[in-house]
This record gives structure tokens, sequence and C-alpha cells, in this order.
């Protein structure tokens, strides 16, 4: 899995950026509101990033932050919301504003993104209470989880099959119990755990 991205930023497009990494281009896509704010062409960007592999593509996907990567797992999880509809939402709404309205229930906000109508965004706002309930913290915060060791166990749950939004609501419980300093190792033994019950 590719991590992140640190290199020089040689192009942007309406929803990409063309980040050159050892002489090698690598074409990633982007939420506008990450194009707005990794910085002018020619300048060094580091972008997080989502690799989505498909019977006939392969994408790169670049978040200008963690929070936005994790909320582009989330959304993605939920029926019916694909990677180009979690763009738009991302475009539409900060990871603060979308934690918020998912907090409130406010489906009118996630409805203001290309491609959502209301009944999608019904089903967003009320699949990820639950599941990024745990992960968001206080609801009035609308923060993802803090990096390390919270992020790292829900990469490991992906890549064991779970769901974004059910392994962001197992480690978030896992979380909750084991406290801020909870090693990797632990966070994902308790939040296999957790999503077996």
């Amino acid at each position: 899995m590719i991590a992140y991205l640190k290199g020089r930023l040689v192009a942007t497009g309406v929803d990409h950026a063309v980040v050159e990494l050892v002489g090698i281009g690598l074409q990633v896509n982007c939420s506008a509101k990450t194009l707005a704010s990794i910085g002018p062409v020619g300048e060094a960007v580091l972008l997080h990033t989502e690799l989505l592999v498909g019977e006939d593509f392969m994408r790169l996907v670049g978040f200008a932050s963690a929070a936005e990567r994790d909320w582009f797992r989330l959304l993605t999880g939920v029926q019916g919301v694909g990677a180009r509809v979690a763009l738009a939402i991302l475009s539409t709404l900060a990871p603060d504003e979308l934690a918020r309205a998912v907090a409130a229930q406010d489906k009118a906000m996630v409805a203001r993104a290309n491609g959502v109508g209301p009944k999608l965004a019904e089903r967003i706002v009320r699949e990820l209470k639950d599941a990024a309930g745990p992960a968001l913290g206080p609801a009035a915060s609308g923060t993802m989880p803090a990096a390390g060791a919270t992020n790292d166990a829900i990469s490991a749950l992906l890549n064991l099959g779970f769901k974004p939004a059910e392994a962001s609501a197992a480690v978030g419980r896992a979380s909750e119990d084991l406290g801020e300093g909870a090693s990797l190792d632990a966070l994902v033994r308790l939040a296999l755990k957790k999503a077996a019950r």
C-alpha cells in the first residue's frame, strides 16, 4: 500500500495533480480542497494516498491530510458512494465540516456536493453516524482520530478485508477502551475482538 507521496508538484488539473518522484510523474486524483491547498506548481508537495484497484484500472487518490483520507475511506464504505462521489463530497466539505454534518445528521449539508441526492445524503449521514461516532471522539471536536497507531490499525483492518466503516468503528471502540497511548498491536488485537462481536 502506498501511504503517501512526497515529491515535486509538476502540474494540476481540474481533478488531479501530477507529482514527480525520482523522474517518474504520478497522476493523483484529488478533491478540489486538496488541489487548492497543496501549493504552487514547482514546489515540494506531500500527499496522503489511497490506491484503488479494480479489474481494469489502478488509480491513486491523494489528500492534503490524513483526516481527509480517512473520511474518503469511510465515505466509500457506504453503499452507492464510489471514489468520484466521495471526492465530490470532500471537494465541498472539509473533514471538520463533514464530521459536524454527520454528528448533526445534516443531510442537506452533504447533499450540497455534486452527484449526491437527498436519499444518498441521508444514507451517508445515517451510516456514518454509527461508524464514525467512536472515531470522531466528542462530536463537537469535528476531528478524525490522531495520526499514528489509530490510523495504522485502521489500515491493518482494511488490509484484512474489513470495510472502511467497519474498520474505523472497531478501532474507534478499541481506542476508547485502551486510551491515547495504546500500541498498534494492542489496538489491532482489541479492534478484531470488537469487530467479531
